[in-house]
């Protein structure tokens, strides 16, 4: 089969790899569709954070794909079925685990990090991580299931954000694009700021699909949330941007009494004054993953029709040319590169 493998720091190539057979406990998945998201393009550039994962290794973790053979003791999946996988798995013992806390389990290991991923014509995975889906989701829209469920976790469960709420999303990458897209669909009132180099595809992206921006290196962000929030300041800011200088920016515009989530992963030394921070009583907090319920509500939002995938997806890069959508969603030429197996 092929499978996009990596094999150094900015290297990656097809290879021919063995079909998995399934284990007990394991179904195979025929891969169709499978995304590629930051956390790809920091293994990518093997960074800070990443260069613990061994080489070579099958890249990817958000896929949809079809179960063709189910392993021994599986229950609740058959050959024919359409699946996702939650890619973080967790350990069922630890303290967090036992407590509802999953996310963030002691012993987490992640598919296309700690084990070969999907980047592949097939994949082997436990059943016990997988979620049917509803016949009527394509499998290419499916393919963003799992960072939808970021959004979702960062939206529903990590704030308390309302309708009718100002709310600022930094960063307009893929889970910046999500967690706008969910933001907006329950009634908030949304601006994403971007960069520059956004300008030319993801800015755009997000105003296709009705929700604001701003290009804070072609005009100033404190000018527009003035603008936007009645001179109040933002009831609750997203950082996303995964920049060590997400957050104090998001303490400069969150109104007081406000929230900042944090969900981008800083690769550098972050430092935030924390004088203002506690003046203001603002709630800083973080979203780290998702949940099962949480799948299950971006599958709903995909089933209804809420997230329009057709907007946010890009199937223009080849499967035979990966480095060309790692260094395209680098320069940010793209935002959500989706890779197409079958």
């Amino acid at each position: 089969m092929r499978a996009i493998v990596q094999t150094g720091a900015r290297e990656v190539e097809v290879q021919e790899r063995d079909r998995p057979a399934a284990g007990d406990g394991e179904v195979v998945v025929e891969v169709h569709s499978a995304g590629l998201c930051g956390s790809d393009a920091h293994a990518y550039t093997y960074e800070d954070g990443y260069e613990w994962i061994p080489m070579p290794r099958i890249m990817g973790h958000e896929y949809a794909g079809t179960v063709v053979e189910v392993g021994g003791g599986v229950d609740g999946f058959a050959v024919g079925d359409h699946v996702v996988e939650e890619p973080i798995h967790s350990c069922g013992e630890c303290f967090q685990c036992l407590n509802g806390q999953a996310n963030v389990c002691q012993n987490f290991s992640i598919t296309g990090m700690h084990r070969d991923g999907a980047y592949a014509e097939y994949v082997a995975v436990d059943a016990e991580f997988l979620h049917a889906l509803p016949d009527d989701i394509p499998l290419e829209h499916a393919a963003v299931t799992e960072p939808t469920s970021i959004a979702t976790r960062a939206v529903f469960g990590q704030s308390s954000v309302t309708p009718g709420d100002n709310v600022l999303v930094e960063g307009p990458g893929p889970i910046g694009v999500l967690v706008a897209t969910v933001a907006d669909s329950m009634g908030a009132n949304v601006l994403v700021s971007g960069l520059g180099a956004d300008a030319d595809y993801r800015l755009p992206l997000l105003e296709d699909v009705g929700v604001e921006t701003v290009n804070v290196d072609d005009g100033s962000l404190a000018d527009r949330r003035e603008a936007f929030t009645d001179g109040i300041g933002f009831d609750a800011v997203f950082d996303t941007t995964g920049h060590e200088s997400g957050v104090e920016m998001a303490v400069d515009h969150v109104r007081k009494g406000g929230e900042v989530v944090v969900v981008g992963l800083p690769g550098d030394t972050s430092e935030v004054f924390m004088t203002p921070v506690v003046r203001g009583e603002l709630t800083i907090g973080t979203s780290y993953g998702s949940t099962w319920r949480n799948f299950e509500q971006a599958i709903r939002l995909m089933d209804n029709g809420t997230i329009d995938v057709d907007a946010i997806v890009d199937r223009s890069y080849s499967v035979d040319d990966p480095v060309a959508a790692f260094e395209g969603f680098l320069r940010a030429e793209t935002c959500k590169p989706v890779f197409t197996f079958a």
